[in-house]
């Protein structure tokens, strides 16, 4: 397939849609569009088009298609699997969705907030907060993460076990084609059954059907208690075990269960201001425990206190804290969040964000463990995320006084290792990410090669001329 280099003319038309201020071409305000958060990938464009309505937008992609033009969605540029940065060498257009940032509706009554895609995650939780709702998405990145692109690639979060992911958020959709056609499907419907649903084929598509513009999604009455624990463990096995506990007591009401490493704390203490050790005694593992409630303050406490209590009886809970305010939830919850950037400050990390079914996680991290560590002696392991639905982050920082370079360059082997033990136990490469760039590659090779083939149909069916986000999730032919 060959894409044509956009000629000055060219750029000229494409900017003549947006105005002047909305075409950057200058390489100095194209740079933040061209690189990831992790800095693995860095892109290059030849433009920038900063839309500020769906018509420019269909009259972008619109005018991309006559002249086969390779489009690249992006919103906050948060991902990190390089599904929003365009290839390098090319001459990809970049379409920032950020100048859609209108709330459009929002109905407390009905749970629904409609929203541009361009909406920050955060201005999505305050305008529920507002009205008393809830819109239950919450990721590190909530600030400056933007719904289009969480939409894209079905964004998790901590919340999953209790909402779902974007996929269960969303009730419609509002596209723009490859061929510059709007698809209207912002339906507030909780039940339709009519016909195929082309809104489930966009979300987690990363941009490579279409652009998505606009989004209605579920909103959930505030819940009335909320209580956070910190729950000290010997082990993988005890959390686990832990969780079920959790599960049967609380059931809907667990709304969180975090896992994280003894390391994952000193990271956290050693390198993110504000950021403590709850406890004065040490575990190798912890829990930390969201509840929440319809009910009650009261209630939310006393069934967090009942869970421990059973937890320290059954010799699952070494040491615990409850949390006695809302700022000691928050910190509780910062010190979780910030576990990612503050592997940074002690050098390379090698990341990997993988699903094993729930039961399987113990014995999915002693192999894995046992596999890295003889692969590379000194590796220091930060393994932590979302215990409750199976979603690992397995980090990996690199042997105190190594050197860095010479660490990251066994990413794909060290990758090839870990995922290895996640297929061994029927889970996934990529749990909440995406597979963008990064994962392209080991995706074809993992999967059938009639699920390959479906999705090349379904790419085919929707974006014949190959413009829309080319190379990613799938390799162009």
């Amino acid at each position: 397939m060959t894409i044509s280099l956009p000629s000055p003319e060219l750029i000229a038309s494409f900017a003549e849609i947006v105005g002047p201020a909305n075409a950057l071409t200058a390489p100095a305000d194209a740079a933040p569009y061209l690189v990831e958060s992790r800095g693995l990938y860095r892109g290059t464009t030849p433009l920038v088009l900063r839309p500020g309505t769906v018509e420019e937008v269909s009259l972008i992609m619109r005018l991309a298609s006559q002249t086969r033009t390779a489009v690249v969605p992006q919103g906050g540029n948060t991902g990190h699997v390089a599904g929003q940065i365009p290839r390098e060498g090319k001459a990809d257009v970049v379409l920032s969705l950020e100048r859609l940032n209108r709330i459009r509706d929002i109905d407390p009554v009905g749970n629904v907030i409609v929203a541009d895609a361009g909406c920050i995650l955060e201005d999505i939780q305050k305008a529920a907060d507002d009205v008393d709702r809830l819109f239950p998405l919450s990721l590190g990145s909530e600030g400056s993460a933007r719904i289009g692109g969480n939409l894209s690639t079905n964004a998790g979060g901590t919340a999953v076990l209790a909402y779902g992911n974007m996929r269960q958020l969303c009730l419609g959709l509002e596209v723009v084609l490859p061929t510059g056609e709007i698809w209207d499907g912002l339906r507030r419907l909780k039940k339709d059954n009519t016909g195929y649903d082309l809104r489930d084929l966009f979300i987690g598509a990363e941009g490579t059907l279409g652009v998505i513009t606009g989004a209605v999604l579920k909103l959930y009455p505030k819940p009335r208690g909320h209580q956070v624990a910190f729950a000290g463990l010997r082990s993988v096995e005890d959390a686990l075990m832990l969780f079920d506990r959790a599960s049967s007591l609380c059931g809907p009401a667990l709304t969180g269960f975090e896992l994280m490493p003894r390391l994952g704390i000193e990271f956290t203490t050693r390198h993110i201001a504000g950021v403590r050790d709850p406890m004065e005694t040490t575990h190798p593992w912890y829990a930390l425990i969201d509840i929440s409630t319809s009910d009650s303050a009261d209630g939310a406490e006393r069934m967090v206190q009942d869970l421990l209590e059973a937890g320290i009886a059954d010799g699952l809970v070494e040491n615990a804290v409850i949390a006695q305010n809302e700022a000691q939830r928050k910190a509780l919850w910062h010190m979780r969040e910030s576990m990612s950037p503050a592997q940074k400050p002690e050098g390379g990390s090698i990341k990997h964000d993988i699903s094993v079914p729930v039961s399987s996680v113990p014995v999915f991290m002693a192999e894995a463990d046992a596999l890295v560590s003889k692969a590379i002696p000194g590796a220091r392991i930060c393994a932590f995320g979302h215990m409750g639905d199976g979603n690992i982050h397995y980090n990996i920082s690199q042997p105190v006084g190594a050197d860095k370079q010479s660490f990251l360059d066994r990413w794909r082997e060290i990758n090839a290792i870990v995922h290895a033990v996640v297929l061994k136990h029927d889970g996934s490469i990529s749990a909440e990410h995406g597979i963008g760039q990064l994962k392209r590659d080991e995706l074809a090779a993992i999967r059938s090669t009639i699920e390959i083939d479906l999705m090349r149909r379904i790419k085919h069916a929707f974006d014949p001329a190959g413009i829309m986000n080319p190379d990613k999730v799938l390799r162009e032919d």
